[in-house]
Formats: C-alpha cells, structure tokens, sequence
C-alpha cells in the first residue's frame, strides 16, 4: 500500500470519528449552503426577502425582492500537527498503531479544540441575546431555560429547529427535578446536545505550538479605557510595572490612566442556536510518510492539518442565538 493509498483509505474513517465525537458538527453546513472557495475563503448561502406591502387593483403586486447570494467569509484558522511512530516502536502492521493514534488523536485533540473555537466565537457575536446569570439549582436553569425559549419565542424564531448546547451538570440538575416544568421547558428545544464545561466558553486562546498546545479559556489583556465618564460597576486598573491594580474608588479626572480587562473568557451555561443562524465548517487533511522518506528520524509520520470556519452568524438571523454565560 503506497502512501497515498494509506492517506486515502483512512481520511474518512477520520472523518467519521470526528462526527462521532463532535458536539458542534450539527451546525456544519451541507453543500447547499457551504462552498470551498480558494486562497483561504469559502462561499455561504444568505437568503433574505422583503415583507409584504398592499395589494393595488390598478397596480397590481408590491414590486419587493428576494436575494439569495453566496457571500464570500474567511476561513477563521489553520490547525496541524505531526504525528510519528518510530520505526522500532512499530512492531505491528502499520494499521493498527495508526488507527489508535489517529482516532484518538481526533477524539481528544481536535474535538474538543473545534468545539470550543466554535462555542466561543458563536457566543462573542455581536448582536446574539447574552444573560449573565449562575445558576445554582435545577430550578434556576429551569427559568433561565424559559426566559430563553420566551425570548424567542417573541422573536418568532422556529422552535422545530432550536439545539440546546448545555453542560452535563446542569442537564442534570434538570433531569433531578422530574417535574412537568421541566420536561414542558426542553421540549422547547428540537435537539439538546450536553457539552463538557471545559468547551463551553465565552473566549478561548489557540496555543500556537511554540511552547504549548491545543487551546485554553481566554485570560484577556488589558487595554487604555475610551470611558469618557464613570461606568457603574465597572472594573478599572492602573499599571506600574507591568503589574496592574484594581482601582477601589474610580474618578473621572484619573480616566486617562485606567485599564480595562477584555477579552476574559467566562463559563457559558448554555447556547441555544437556531440551525440556519449559524453555519460552522472544517477540511481535514492528512498525508502519510514512511521511516525510509522521514528527513528527521526514523519514524511513520503522519501530518494533520485543518482549516476552519468557527462560526459564521448571519446578522438576519441574530435572533436565533441565545448565550447564557456565569459573570
């Protein structure tokens, strides 16, 4: 079996265990509303059409529009990593071993690291309903539950297509209560999928491979506040030294010397999502090389590499996405 033979027969068992694993592939985009475009692109469907106006007899039909469009995103990142078994170490056919550490390099590396890029940016757009609440009880997500479902509710957004992202422990604080009210409020969601709480986040940081890997929740930076005047309740710095200090009791005269912290990634409750608000995406790649081509050991090698489309949120359709998140 040559090299691209080997590339070839495994990239979609990859594929497929990819699905398996991944919480967010139910937001992926078909090829009715996804196209490859090229140098780093790629091409979504937007429909959009105007209301109705009033009929006239002399006139006939209100003269509205429809559009449907492919408009043309960038891809948010590219991912990779080289993965070697040396040659000595590869006592067995080279399926199995390879089998192992790709599946689950898939399972444990990529998942979770496209999952939470995904959660993150869905939940960072401009425009999406967001409430800072802790939810403490199963009572409590059970109301946070319905205030999201009555938000859209009024928005009229389609309950037949409304997935539910919620981490297990507050799933199951739902499932402790076994009351009416709490299974008449999930039965407002089409689809309630539980993610861990270590891919649920408002931020994250990609590590870009240099020291460390994968990804973490966004520490945040600190930046010069724009403030003109005092923001209620707000959190000011001042820095000396690199070190930076809350500020107990802020003046509007000492503005001009205060820092924010933005950018801080916080645990999110749940997401709610309306299918076709949200449009995720990924091309997986591999190759294969034997220990006889390795240039820099002597080992199999076998090179992954992704690029991605997070999330892209039509702003038509901001509606259908609902972020509860701890403050």
């Amino acid at each position: 079996m040559n090299n691209i033979e080997l590339a070839t027969k495994y990239l979609p068992l990859l594929d497929e265990v990819y699905k398996e694993a991944s919480k967010t592939s139910i937001l992926e985009g078909d090829e009715v509303t996804v196209k490859k475009g090229s140098n780093g692109e790629i091409k979504i469907a937007k429909l959009d059409m105007d209301g109705l106006g009033d009929f006239s007899r002399n006139d006939g039909y209100t003269k509205g529009s429809t559009s449907f469009v492919w408009e043309t995103v960038k891809y948010d990142k590219e991912r990779s990593q080289d993965l070697r078994i040396d040659r000595l170490d590869n006592d067995e056919a080279l399926e199995t071993p390879f089998a192992k550490l790709s599946g689950e390099f898939i399972r444990t590396k990529v998942v979770p690291e496209t999952d939470a890029a995904r959660i993150a940016k869905i939940c960072s757009t401009e425009g999406i309903t967001t409430k800072a609440e802790k939810l403490s009880n199963g009572s409590e997500v059970v109301s946070a539950l319905r205030a999201c479902s009555n938000t859209m509710d009024e928005l009229e957004v389609p309950t037949e297509s409304r997935i539910l992202f919620i981490t297990p422990t507050l799933r199951a604080s739902i499932d402790d209560l076994d009351t009416t009210q709490s299974r008449a409020v999930l039965s407002k969601f089409s689809s309630i999928i539980e993610v861990p709480q270590t891919r649920m986040y408002t931020a994250i940081t990609l590590n870009d491979g240099t020291t460390n890997y994968g990804y973490k929740k966004a520490e945040g930076q600190y930046v010069k506040t724009k403030d003109t005047d005092i923001v209620k309740d707000k959190k000011y710095y001042t820095e000396s030294g690199g070190i930076y200090s809350e500020v107990s009791s802020p003046t509007k005269s000492a503005l001009n010397t205060y820092y924010e912290l933005v950018g801080v990634g916080k645990n999110v409750n749940f997401l709610c999502v309306e299918k076709s608000a949200a449009v995720c995406a990924i091309d997986q790649y591999i190759k294969y090389f034997s220990p006889d081509q390795d240039q820099q050991g002597d080992s199999h090698v076998f090179k992954y590499r992704n690029n991605n489309l997070y999330a892209h949120c039509y702003e038509n359709k901001l509606a259908g996405i609902y972020c509860s998140y701890v403050e």
